[in-house]
């Protein structure tokens, strides 16, 4: 059996959301546990993980920086925190027994994109204008947000293409935990004449991991994040978690504005593109991951109608 189970961000952080070197660490380590639990039981596990929070840490850097050196690119500042998360989950993983990989991995996207040509993806913390006129002279997008100042704006272009997957499974025949993908892989595009070159840009890291699971002919995606199950009428007196449930259902629901386009809403989706090419999707929290590895929690979705 293989599984890509897709770590979200509250993975890589403590509880109150802070980042810094022992609260990700802190953190993983507490991942750790349920994931090696999955792999004790002879299943073939591939790990993605959200980056977002290391990315901004970078990118305060590049801001602070600016007046000294230049701020690197976009791409370097995932390649980095991919880097860096691989280092403590491999370590993590490591001293419970399994044998880990950590992989840099590239996404493929279309310069043609739409999301190239209108980019809306805010990242990073707002600065008043002197300081984000630095940042524009460096090249890049800021946007007037009001009061709270400006913001760096970026595309968001979906991913074509995992291409170090095959990497990915000659690593997972010979028998180690793969740590892939972080943040949805580092984005690039292929030039005319054949070569690669890295945009400024975001990748969904949900959208990312369903790619990777489909590529990898895994068996189920395991999308972990803070809450036991996808929710339908969030935060109302009638919420109620979902289980069991086929594809169409959930775009119903989805459609019906179910989700929150800044939260679940991209994991519902990733979780429906993955069921529909034959997998199964499991959406929960990081304390049961194995369990839903197995379809014994969360929101298990299929392609075959309930």
């Amino acid at each position: 059996m293989r599984v890509v189970i897709a770590l979200g961000g509250n993975a890589m952080t403590s509880a109150d959301g802070r980042a810094r070197p022992e609260d990700q660490i802190a953190a993983i380590q507490r991942a750790a546990g349920p994931i090696a639990d999955v792999v004790a039981s002879g299943v073939e596990v591939v790990l993605t993980h959200g980056n977002g929070p290391q990315v901004g840490n970078l990118l305060v850097k590049n801001e602070m920086a600016a007046h000294v050196v230049p701020p690197v690119p976009l791409d370097w500042c995932g390649a980095q925190t991919q880097g860096t998360v691989g280092f403590v989950l491999l370590n993590a993983l490591e001293a419970r027994g399994s044998r880990v990989a950590a992989l840099v991995t590239r996404a493929l996207v279309d310069i043609h994109d739409p999301g190239f040509m209108n980019p809306s993806k805010p990242i990073g913390r707002y600065l008043p204008s002197a300081e984000a006129a630095l940042m524009i002279q460096h090249g890049q997008r800021w946007e007037d947000r009001g009061e709270r100042g400006w913001r760096r704006i970026v595309a968001s272009p979906e991913p074509r293409a995992i291409l170090d997957a095959p990497a990915v499974s000659a690593l997972l025949e010979a028998g180690y935990v793969v740590v892939c993908n972080g943040g949805g892989g580092i984005p690039v595009v292929r030039e005319p004449d054949g070569t690669l070159r890295g945009v400024e840009a975001v990748i969904d890291k949900d959208l990312g991991a369903a790619l990777l699971a489909h590529t990898l002919d895994a068996d189920t995606l395991v999308i972990a994040t803070d809450v036991a199950a996808a929710v339908v009428g969030w935060g109302t007196p009638s919420a109620r978690p979902l289980g069991e449930i086929d594809v169409a259902a959930l775009r119903r629901l989805a459609a019906e504005g179910h989700f929150a386009s800044g939260s679940m809403g991209p994991k519902v989706e990733a979780a429906c593109r993955f069921a529909e090419n034959g997998g199964r999707s499991v959406i929960t929290s990081l304390d049961h991951i194995a369990d839903a590895v197995h379809g014994a929690a969360g929101t298990v979705i299929t392609s075959k109608e309930s």
